[in-house]
C-alpha cells in the first residue's frame, strides 16, 4: 500500500464508529430544525457552529494532552479571510476602502471561500506549529496563549483589513443549519478517523508517554506537528461558517470568551475522545441557552429574577469546576461509541524457537561518560553485544546501570564516548532516530501507554518500521501471541496486571523489529515463577530473532542462568567482564556487592 497509505488506514471499525456518531448528530440536528421551527433551528446552527470548534481543538488538545489556548486564532483568521472573499464589490468599497488590492472585489461563493480559508489555516498552522510543536506540558500551553494574544493584536492592528476593533460588517449570512450541518459531519468523521490513523496514533503516544513514545520510534516534534496543522485547518474552517452566521463581528468574538467556552465544552464532555466532544458541545450548549435566558430576566409568577450580568461565563466556570471535581476525565470518560470491536489479523500460534546461528555485527559501546555537576554517573564505560548473545549488565544500586542504558539509547547524551551499532555511529541521535535504526528497551519503571489499547501500545511501534498498515497489524498479532497476550489485546494497558504489563513492554519493543534489546530491569517486581518463565521468554527471543540482549538486573538467579557474558560496574565504573562463572568468583565483584569489611565478617 505504501507508506501515504499507511498514513491514511484505518480499520472498519473506526470508520462505523465515526459514521455512527455523524448519523446521531445529523438526526438530532434535522429533528430540532423541522420539530421547534426557527428558534430550534437556530440553536441547531449554534450546536453546529460550537461543535465544528470543539472538534478542531479536539485534533490537538485531545489527542496530544496539551490544552491550546489559542485555536479561536484560526477561528478569527478563516471569519475575516472568508468576510473579504465573499464580501459584495460595492459594499467592499465603501466598508474597507483601504483594503489592498490583491484582496478586493473577489465576490467569492462560501464553498470556493472555505477552500481558500482550508489552506490559509494550513499555511497558518505550518507556520505557528515550527515553534509551538517543540514543546510540551504548560510551556506548549503558554505558547498557544501567547499565539491568541499575538493573532488579537494583529486583527485589531490592521485596521485597513479588517476595520481595527471595530465592527466588520457586510459579510454575507449564508451559514443556515443545512450549510452547517454537512461540513460538522464532515470533520466529525474527519478528526474519529484520525484519532485511529498512524499519526494520531503517535500523537496518543506521546500523550501518555513522552519517553516510552520515543523509544518506541516516535517522532515526537512530527506527531504533535501534524495534529496542529490539521486542527489550525479545520478551526480556521469552523471560524470562517461562524462568521458568516454572524454577519457582523470584531476581534473580541474570537477571543477569550469563546475560546473559554470551547475549552469548557471539551473537558466537560471528555477530550479524550470524540463523543466526548459532542456531549460537551450539547450540554453547554443547553446550559448557556438556560442561562442567557435567565441572565436577561424572567417573571416565573411568584418571583422576578431580575436581569443578572455574567451569569453566563459564572455558569459555565462552575460546570467546569464540577466536571474536574465528579468527572475528570469528563461525561464521556473514555468511552468512544464503537460498532466493531477493533480485530488483529489471524496468526498461527507461534512455534518454540530453535537454536539458529548468531547473525553478525555488533553494539559497541566505547568510553561513555557522563557527568551530572560534581558526581560522575558514568566513567569510561565500554560494552560489547553480539547479535544473537545475552550479556547482563549488573552492579550496586546507584552504579549507573540505568544512565548506561539511557546514554546508550539516546534519552542522555553522553559527555564523551561512542555506541556504534553494526558499524554505524548512533551516540547524539535522538531516542526515536536511534529506535527506528534498531535499538529498542524498556524500562526500570514500566513505561506504557496506559489509556490506549495494548495492540495500540505495540502497533505504534510496528508503524515506526513498517511501510504498510496491514504488514504492522501482521506484527502486531503475531507479538501479541508469542507474548501470551492476544486475548488482551483489546483492553487498556493500565488495567493488565503486573507480568502482563512487563511481557507488554517487551513486545512493544520487539515490534520495532531491533537487532539489540535492552531490558532495564525486566523481572523487578516478579515472583521465582514469573522469573522463570521469563528466562525462557528471554532465551526464546534471542533464539526466534537473533537479537543481541543486554539485560541489567538485581536477580542474580536470572542473571547467571541467562547471560553468556556479564559486566559488573560500581560507582560508574566497570569492574569486571566475564562469563557468569568468571565473575562469580571475582574479588572485585564480591568487594563491590558485599564489601571488604563484611567479607572478614563473614570469614
Amino acid at each position: 500500500m505504501g507508506r501515504l497509505g499507511a498514513e491514511l488506514s484505518v480499520d472498519r471499525g473506526t470508520w462505523a464508529s465515526a459514521l455512527a456518531l455523524a448519523a446521531i448528530v445529523a438526526v438530532a440536528t434535522i429533528l430540532a430544525a423541522t420539530i421547534f421551527g426557527a428558534w430550534g433551528a437556530r440553536i441547531a446552527t449554534l450546536f453546529l457552529m460550537s461543535l465544528m470548534g470543539v472538534l478542531a481543538l479536539s485534533v490537538f488538545t485531545g489527542n496530544s494532552g496539551i490544552v491550546s489556548f489559542g485555536h479561536t486564532a484560526f477561528m478569527g483568521l478563516g471569519a475575516y479571510v472568508s468576510g473579504i472573499l465573499t464580501m459584495p464589490a460595492a459594499l467592499q468599497k465603501g466598508a474597507l476602502p483601504a483594503l489592498p488590492a490583491f484582496l478586493a472585489g473577489h465576490e467569492m461563493s462560501l464553498g470556493l471561500a472555505l477552500a481558500c480559508v482550508l489552506l490559509v489555516g494550513v499555511v497558518a498552522g505550518l507556520l505557528t506549529g515550527l515553534p509551538i510543536a517543540r514543546l510540551s506540558g504548560s510551556g506548549a500551553s503558554i505558547a498557544t496563549l501567547a499565539l491568541l494574544i499575538i493573532v488579537h493584536v494583529v486583527l485589531v492592528g490592521a485596521r485597513d483589513i479588517t476595520r481595527g476593533s471595530q465592527t466588520f460588517y457586510g459579510v454575507p449570512a449564508l451559514t443556515t443549519v443545512w450549510v452547517a450541518l454537512p461540513v460538522a459531519l464532515a470533520m466529525i468523521i474527519v478528526v474519529r478517523l484520525f484519532k485511529d490513523m498512524p499519526a494520531g496514533l503517535r500523537l496518543r503516544s506521546a500523550r501518555e508517554n513522552e519517553v516510552a513514545a520515543a523509544a518506541s520510534g516516535v517522532n515526537l516534534f512530527g506527531a504533535r506537528y501534524a495534529g496542529w496543522v490539521l486542527s489550525a485547518a479545520l478551526g480556521a474552517v469552523a471560524g470562517a461558517l461562524y462568521g458568516h452566521f454572524l454577519g457582523a463581528f470584531s476581534p473580541k468574538d474570537f477571543y477569550f470568551d469563546l475560546m473559554f467556552t470551547l475549552i469548557a465544552m471539551l473537558i466537560v464532555g471528555g477530550m479524550l475522545t470524540v463523543t466526548g466532544a459532542i456531549v460537551g458541545t450539547a450540554v453547554i450548549t443547553a446550559v448557556i441557552q438556560v442561562l442567557r435566558q435567565v441572565e436577561s430576566g424572567m417573571d416565573l409568577g411568584v418571583v422576578q429574577v431580575p436581569v443578572i450580568f455574567g451569569l453566563t461565563l459564572f455558569g459555565l466556570g462552575i460546570a467546569l469546576l464540577l466536571a474536574i471535581w465528579r468527572r475528570p476525565l469528563g461525561i464521556a470518560g473514555m468511552y468512544e461509541l464503537s460498532i466493531f470491536e477493533p480485530s488483529l489479523p489471524s496468526v498461527a500460534e507461534p512455534a518454540a524457537a530453535a537454536p539458529r546461528k548468531p547473525e553478525t555485527g555488533a553494539l559497541e559501546v566505547s568510553g561513555l561518560t557522563k557527568r551530572f555537576g560534581g558526581v560522575v554517573a558514568a566513567d569510561n564505560v565500554s560494552v560489547r553485544v553480539a547479535r544473537g548473545q545475552i550479556v547482563g549488565l549488573i552492579g550496586p544500586n546507584g552504579a549507573g546501570k540505568t544512565t548506561i542504558v539511557n546514554m546508550i539509547c539516546g534519552q542522555l547524551a553522553p559527555d564523551s564516548g561512542s555506541v556504534v551499532l553494526d558499524g554505524t555511529a548512533v551516540a547524539g541521535n535522538g531516542p526515536g532516530a536511534i529506535a527506528r535504526a534498531g535499538l529498542a528497551r524498556t524500562f526500570q519503571a514500566i513505561r506504557l501507554f496506559d489509556r490506549m489499547t495494548v495492540a495500540e501500545n505495540v502497533r505504534v511501534a510496528a508503524l515506526s518500521v513498517e511501510a504498510d498498515a496491514a504488514e504492522a497489524d501482521t506484527l502486531t498479532a503475531q507479538l501479541l501471541a508469542r507474548l501470551d497476550l492476544t486475548s488482551e489485546a483489546n483492553r487498556r494497558a493500565g488495567t493488565l496486571a503486573y507480568g502482563a504489563r512487563r511481557r507488554l513492554e517487551i513486545a512493544r519493543a520487539l515490534a520495532l523489529k531491533p537487532r539489540y534489546l535492552l531490558l532495564d530491569e525486566p523481572a523487578a517486581g516478579m515472583n521465582p515463577a514469573e522469573t522463570d518463565a521469563l528466562i525462557g521468554t528471554l532465551s526464546g527471543i534471542r533464539d526466534a530473532f537473533g537479537v543481541g540482549l543486554l539485560v541489567i538486573e538485581h536477580d542474580m538467579r536470572l542473571i547467571m542462568r541467562l547471560c553468556d557474558r556479564i559486566v559488573v560496574v560500581a560507582k560508574g565504573q566497570k569492574i569486571a567482564e566475564g562469563t557468569p562463572d568468571e565473575v562469580r568468583g571475582d574479588d572485585k565483584v564480591i568487594e563491590a556487592y558485599i564489601g571488604r569489611r563484611r567479607e572478614r565478617v563473614a570469614a
